[in-house]
């Protein structure tokens, strides 16, 4: 074929005679009706090779399993069967080593193979087509290239899972301030703050699994969108590819990408939880806070600066984030006004999804590397939970269960806060007799309940940041991921 676009002439290049009409079904296997070549551009906007090469080895075992029901159904001869399966083992193994060259005028990763093997097997490579249409085709395709790189990022979401459960066990007495608006609130412990992220790893995982859990519907056998005339068997094929359920309306199984639209938006839920503990330890590594130190195998240095030291990881995964958001997006507004059924704008389906699924795939494999190497500052904690008055709410505690209303306790604390910023002091620095003169219900007690253990440890309700509920956590985190196999399944 010509390489700018089709064999055949162009009516740009008046040096040669235009091809004969039905000159184009030479170069396309849909060309029988059309007497022109394509347009070079159309033929490049048009082909989707680039993408959906990716597929290559869902396509050959859709393809086996097609073809092995096609033998069993009678509608190929065993000959015929067998000589093909054979063929379309030969090139899932030259897929897997590489050495499949791709034709950008075969437009896609489906003509691609079949013209390979119908090039090797003659007309027997072409009824590998009977009673199937690219549209169930791609979509079968998809649906198990999803399975399959679905399953690598939930694993990776439960390994994650495990290396925070670690580090939280790890610095279970290690004290830090607890945030709202960005401005100390109250005390917490480090562990407690982690497992905050363990908690919404272990919702993402559990969005991903129903998305793929809805993604396990064979569409083989649908056909364009009407079905077959064939007497082909939906049920075999889906049992022969793995898939838990047949699509039960031929016109949905080819349109559907709400799996796709449900995965891609576990990921953005996914990215976003990263892109929040990215901005945190972006903040935690600067010097001003110093809570962290990132190791220098995941951060990188400046070219003028010879003292920074930059966290280039975190903020590629924050920045990563909007790559994944956009996917969702752009699939949502490829799909928000297609008439049914396949549109060849569902063309655009597939390169938002597999990015996602990369990106993904690699800020998970960046956190797995990069927590475990990271150096906690304990006593940086420690000191700005304890300097910025994190512990003025378990005073104003201190009089509500001695009588006061808390409101007026409020109002007492604050005024006692405002003394100690005045003097430059925490509140347990106060006197007693300057503790007294805002409220004489005020004891020498008082000092042990601002402790900041105590502070922390007071806090047992369920879920709470005291030593014995974060432990309960770590526990009961730790049972349910040991129960896990390496697919995320119990």
């Amino acid at each position: 074929m010509a390489k700018d676009g089709g064999p055949g002439v162009t009516a740009s290049d008046p040096k040669q005679a235009p091809e004969p009409p039905g000159a184009a079904r030479a170069s396309s296997m849909w060309g029988g009706r059309f007497a022109e070549a394509t347009d070079a551009l159309v033929q490049r906007v048009n082909a989707s090779i680039g993408v959906d090469q990716a597929m290559a080895e869902d396509d050959l075992l859709g393809s086996i399993a097609h073809a092995r029901m096609l033998m069993r159904q009678g509608i190929l001869t065993e000959a015929e069967g067998e000589a093909m399966v054979a063929g379309l083992r030969q090139l899932l193994t030259e897929v897997r080593a590489g050495k499949v060259e791709w034709r950008e005028e075969l437009e896609d990763v489906h003509m691609n193979l079949e013209s390979v093997l119908t090039q090797r097997l003659g007309p027997v490579g072409g009824k590998l087509h009977t009673a199937r249409s690219r549209n169930d085709q791609v979509a079968t395709d998809a649906r198990l290239h999803l399975a399959r790189r679905g399953a690598e990022v939930r694993g990776l979401v439960i390994e994650l899972r495990r290396v925070i459960v670690r580090l939280a066990a790890e610095h279970i007495d290690v004290i830090m301030p607890g945030y709202t608006h960005l401005q100390v609130a109250q005390p917490v412990r480090f562990a407690h703050h982690l497992l905050a992220y363990q908690e919404m790893l272990e919702r993402d995982q559990g969005r991903l699994e129903d998305a793929l859990k809805r993604a396990d519907v064979s569409p083989l056998g649908a056909g364009a969108l009407a079905g077959t005339t064939f007497p082909i068997d939906r049920a075999y094929t889906a049992e022969l590819l793995g898939f838990g359920a047949v699509a039960g309306n031929s016109m949905d199984a080819v349109s559907d990408r709400d799996y796709m639209l449900e995965t891609l938006s576990a990921l953005a839920i996914l990215m976003m939880h990263l892109s929040r503990l990215s901005e945190e330890l972006i903040v935690w590594s600067t010097s001003e806070f110093g809570f962290v130190t990132l190791s220098d195998a995941y951060t990188t240095g400046s070219s003028i600066m010879p003292q920074k030291k930059n966290p280039d990881v975190c903020e590629l995964v924050r920045g990563k984030t909007g790559r994944v958001y956009g996917a969702l997006m752009g699939l949502l507004t490829v799909m928000k006004g297609l008439p049914l059924t396949y549109n060849k704008d569902m063309q655009e389906d597939k390169e938002g999804l597999f990015d996602a699924l990369s990106t993904a795939s690699d800020c998970l494999r960046l956190y797995i590397g990069m927590l475990p190497t990271m150096r906690v500052n304990a006593a940086r904690m420690r000191e700005a939970a304890s300097r910025a008055y994190s512990n003025a709410t378990d005073l104003a505690d201190y009089l509500a269960r001695r009588g006061l209303p808390f409101r007026e306790a409020h109002h007492v604390v604050g005024r006692l806060v405002a003394t100690a910023i005045e003097r430059g002091v925490p509140l347990e620095a106060l006197s007693l007799e300057e503790l007294r003169a805002e409220d004489p219900r005020i004891e020498a007690d008082v000092y042990a309940a601002l402790d900041l253990e105590t502070v922390v440890d007071a806090r047992r309700s369920y879920g709470g940041t005291a030593r014995e509920r974060v432990l309960e956590r770590i526990a009961a985190a730790e049972a349910e991921l040991a129960g896990l196999n390496d697919e995320g399944r119990p």
